[in-house]
């Protein structure tokens, strides 16, 4: 690693002009709102969460200061690195080609109020590995505070939380995001400094092979994903509108159906977060068509069916049924922010067998948290996840439409998803 800057001695530490940070953490961690509070104004959008990096830049007590906020992975305290879908993983890894020639921290952001368990500290340590065994030496905690611009104490509490500060070398900052106090942001490039000087005043330089290897996984999953695409587009049909369409909701617990029927819908019909034992069977007029949703139950997404209740097995049996004359179409949900394991492919085939094998000719797969995507198509995500989800893909008739339901008053997104399922109902009926 080259040196940068002026050569700092022990016990003279020379400021940067130049410095370069990349925020870690998990979805729920703050990253966008410790960005802003370092670069002093609002340029990262808190409320906006997607697969991209996001950088911005700013001077910042007289120094040229770039920021690098990477895409966090999944926020549930049971969270394992093996969750994070292989996108995120590649764009962790990518993001330190935005700030080049490398950054100088990596600063590893945690609530204060956050309880930090076991589970949390592996995500943290395996995510900040990806980047290799070296980003420790470039790393500092910065906890996120709240409070009232008065001091308050900060105590490092709890074995999972202290361990991962040691990991750090005992480095780690207070930062209130409440309190835009120019000197808490100071206090903090200064230790950045310190951090710098004792790697030999120099910036992280990750191992180029690696580094090579992740550029060309992205770019050939991106091209296969393009032709994919284009593909896909030519061998969709203008089908005529149908007057009437009834629609069957499955997948997995907390895969998004509720919100999906509601986004199909367009107005709160399903109650997100409700589970029940039974289906539930809403109607209304969608751009000229009278639709019908079943949600079925779901079932635990990493379980085989026989861990699944009877009840929830006889309910997806008897899904269809409340479709009158049967059900158009069965959307099967998964979620594009999470992995899709070799587990989830064979809970959901055997989940969809409970309605015989013909059942994946009328199934279309149905990807919810579409805003975690951002600009990537879904193409290359199901060309990153590997052989399980592109098994499911294909199961599926390479039949497939992404939902962003935190926009669920969009209704062209509902408009394209029914206007998919009418072509494969058409040339399912021409095959007759």
């Amino acid at each position: 690693m080259a040196a940068e800057g002026p050569q700092a001695s022990r016990g003279d530490i020379s400021n940067l002009i130049d410095l370069r940070i990349v925020l870690l953490g998990n979805r729920d961690a703050w990253r966008s709102s410790a960005g802003n509070t370092i670069l002093g104004r609002e340029e990262f959008d808190p409320d906006v969460r997607t697969l991209q990096c996001v950088k911005r830049q700013g001077e910042v007590a007289g120094r040229q200061v770039t920021v690098v906020d990477t895409p966090g992975w999944k926020d549930y305290s049971e969270c394992y690195y093996k969750d994070s879908p292989n996108l995120l993983k590649q764009e962790i890894v990518l993001s330190v080609t935005l700030c080049p020639p490398g950054p100088h921290a990596f600063l590893l952001v945690i609530h204060e109020n956050m309880t930090f368990t076991e589970a949390e500290r592996k995500a943290t340590s395996n995510h900040l590995s990806l980047l290799g065994h070296g980003a420790w030496k470039h790393s500092l905690v910065l906890f996120i505070q709240e409070t009232p611009a008065e001091e308050k104490a900060f105590e490092v509490k709890g074995k999972m939380l202290q361990q991962l500060v040691e990991n750090c070398g005992k480095r780690y900052h207070v930062l209130n995001i409440k309190n835009r106090d120019k000197m808490q942001v100071t206090e903090l490039l200064e230790k950045i400094d310190k951090m710098v000087a004792t790697n030999s005043n120099s910036h992280y330089e990750m191992d180029r092979q690696r580094l090579e290897e992740v550029e060309e996984k992205r770019r050939k999953d991106k091209e296969k994903g393009t032709r994919t695409a284009i593909s896909n587009r030519l061998l969709t049909g203008t089908s005529s509108p149908l007057s009437e369409l009834r629609v069957v909701l499955l997948g997995f617990k907390d895969a998004g159906k509720s919100s999906s029927g509601n986004t199909i819908l367009g107005r709160e019909e399903f109650q997100p977060g409700q589970r029940s034992a039974v289906c539930v069977k809403r109607q209304g007029d969608v751009a000229g068509r009278q639709v019908t949703v079943v949600e079925a139950p779901g079932w635990w997404s990493h379980y085989s069916k026989e861990w699944s209740p009877e009840m929830t097995k006889r309910a997806i049996q008897l899904s269809p049924g409340l479709c009158g004359q049967g059900p158009h179409v069965f959307l099967l949900i998964t979620r594009a922010d999470i992995l899709f394991t070799e587990a989830q492919r064979i809970s959901a085939r055997q989940h969809l067998e409970l309605l015989s094998e013909r059942v994946w000719r009328y199934t279309i797969l149905l990807f919810t948290h579409g805003d975690w995507l951002g600009d990537t198509p879904i193409e290359q995500h199901i060309e990153s996840e590997g052989d399980a989800l592109k098994w499911l893909t294909e199961k599926c008739g390479n039949r497939y439409h992404v939902l962003n339901n935190h926009n669920s008053t969009d209704g062209r997104q509902a408009t394209e998803l029914l206007e998919k399922i009418e072509d494969m109902v058409v040339k399912y009926i021409s095959h007759l």
